[in-house]
């Protein structure tokens, strides 16, 4: 019965750790997650400024795995290059193991207080305080779970049936590193193997050198829940955490043999036994660091070849089923499916043209004018498909939602000729001239690309959706928008009376990309108009009405 309890005590503090990680990655994601992703995708022109995104990003979400999942996410967009993308998850391993490390500092007893802030905040009326207020609250609950890892594991000293089965991995380090690999993986946290490890480590029944075995099985087994989650994805995001489980896998295969010299190392440190494996992590991670980055870029190049590209898809509509056409409901979800699509397509073209215009770069946008392309057919194919439901007889809702889908797969399609036509032209200007922005000019067209890029990604949510709070939110940021371009337009004018060498040089061209941004804004926020307007929430005019002056 004792050991039923042990058990049970074990696996809930276990459970209430996954929970705190949790609890700080949606906490950190709601308060600062566009400006997280933002910075991740932009830390990244040179080797040092990657290692160091990858490394704050993973201390800020408290886990790797979002880390590495995010940066497939922008290698499938080629928002980053894939040498980079491999040096961030590098800086990504040590965050986690920096992360394991002040887990481990001795402060549990300030749980109570950290939960009670996290409370705190949480009341707030502002979405940054209250996600900060939940990733308090998940730090809190994660510090009071490895109290009660502590508590759980106490009885276990005495434990016959564990000590046998701890000698029994001492004497088989293949074993422990896969037993541990397999924890890591059903929990998808190494950070949770480690806390264990240390938890079991405390009561004094692991070896230094099993002790260190089993922090690698942690390492190795945190690398494969990104490559399962990425399996379906593009070739690009594939390879990205192919390429970072290789590098743990070949880590733990040299530290493996090792593992016993390594023991002897660490114990003729002052360090704590305690805090043994916290150590070991961070030793691991840190080295394999340094061992890998030079090897990055030849990393990326054996991914390419092991993961195949993506074979060229049809350009084509793949959802307008003419037989769904009996079924409105139906027939809706497809188009919908369809005019996803285009928005993905508007997407990677916002995104190889900012990609452009900060590389200086004409190669991102030998695609444009193929992709703007694809974007006048599918949305031309999305209407007519749409007309020959409307000849079916639809009730008003059904009506009301055809429309909606019509109206923004017409947007995407200006959408696209903005780009092709505008923003792609001024690009090929910048770059072909050699003309270079003030650091202030370049910083707010650049804050404006990201700003439209997150802004077309709320759109997608909304037609899917419908969600009044993220249309309320879209169209209060179409003000934002108004501003920033506004405030732009000052700065630079500002700048042009200073005699600012580089401002005077791109003047028609600063006005001009800021000006095509925030046509491209409007064009988005279309997609709330609908359902605020069904709420009665929209005026027809902005005009503010008054009494004639006489």
């Amino acid at each position: 019965m004792e050991s039923t309890i042990v058990i049970i005590n074990l696996l809930g503090a276990v459970a209430l750790l996954l929970f705190g990680l949790a609890q700080v990655k949606d906490g950190v994601t709601r308060a600062f997650g566009a400006r997280l992703r933002s910075s991740l995708a932009t830390g990244t022109r040179s080797g040092l400024r990657s290692f160091v995104s990858g490394l704050a990003a993973t201390i800020a979400l408290q886990s790797s795995t979002a880390t590495a999942l995010t940066v497939a996410s922008f290698a499938e967009r080629d928002l980053i290059r894939p040498r980079m993308a491999q040096i961030v998850l590098l800086g990504a391993n040590v965050g986690t193991a920096i992360t394991a490390w002040l887990v481990a500092t001795g402060i549990e007893w300030l749980s109570p207080l950290i939960i009670l802030i996290g409370l705190v905040l949480r009341r707030g009326n502002s979405g940054t305080r209250q996600g900060a207020g939940t990733a308090l609250i998940g730090v809190g609950l994660m510090l009071l779970s490895l109290h009660l890892l502590g508590l759980a594991t106490e009885p276990m000293r005495q434990s016959p049936a564990l000590a046998a089965f701890i000698g029994l991995l001492d004497n088989a380090w293949p074993v422990a590193l896969i037993v541990s690999a397999a924890l890591a993986f059903v929990s998808s946290s190494s950070l949770a193997t480690i806390v264990l490890i240390l938890s079991l480590a405390s009561t004094g029944i692991l070896s230094t050198g099993l002790v260190i075995v089993l922090v690698l099985g942690a390492n190795l087994g945190g690398a494969v829940p990104p490559v399962i989650a990425t399996l379906s994805g593009p070739a690009a995001a594939r390879r990205i955490t192919l390429g970072n489980l290789i590098v743990r896998a070949i880590g733990c295969a040299i530290a493996l043999p090792l593992a016993g010299f390594g023991a002897d190392i660490l114990q003729s440190l002052p360090l704590s036994p305690q805090k043994l494996p916290v150590d070991a992590h961070l030793a691991f991670n840190i080295l394999l660091a340094l061992i890998a980055w030079p090897f990055s870029g030849l990393l990326s190049d054996m991914t390419t070849r092991l993961v195949p590209a993506d074979p060229e898809v049809e350009n084509g509509p793949r959802f307008l089923d003419p037989q769904a056409l009996e079924n409105p409901v139906m027939a809706l979800a497809n188009a919908t499916r369809e005019v996803l699509g285009v928005g993905d397509v508007i997407e990677r073209m916002l995104i190889r043209a900012e990609n452009a215009f900060k590389h200086n770069d004409l190669a991102p946008l030998a695609e444009i004018a193929v992709l703007e392309k694809r974007v006048d057919r599918l949305q031309q194919e999305v209407k007519i498909y749409l007309s020959k439901l409307g000849r079916q007889g639809l009730d008003d809702e059904s009506a009301r939602r055809s429309i909606a889908i019509i109206d923004y797969a017409i947007n995407l399609e200006h959408i696209g000729d903005i780009i092709e036509k505008g923003v792609c032209e001024q690009v090929s200007k910048k770059v072909t001239s050699g003309l270079k922005f003030s650091d202030d000019g370049y910083q707010e067209l650049e804050s404006l690309f990201n700003l439209t890029i997150d802004n077309l990604r709320t759109a997608q949510t909304i037609i899917v959706t419908g969600d009044f709070n993220l249309a309320r939110q879209l169209m209060e940021i179409k003000v934002d928008v108004r501003r920033l371009e506004k405030r732009s337009s000052e700065r630079h004018l500002e700048r042009l009376r200073d005699g600012k060498m580089e401002s005077l040089q791109t003047s028609s061209l600063h006005l001009d990309m800021l000006r095509d941004l925030k046509r491209i804004n409007a064009h988005i926020v279309s997609v709330a108009h609908p359902i605020l307007d069904d709420s009665g929430v929209l005026i027809e005019s902005r005009l503010r009405y008054a009494e004639p002056h006489n």
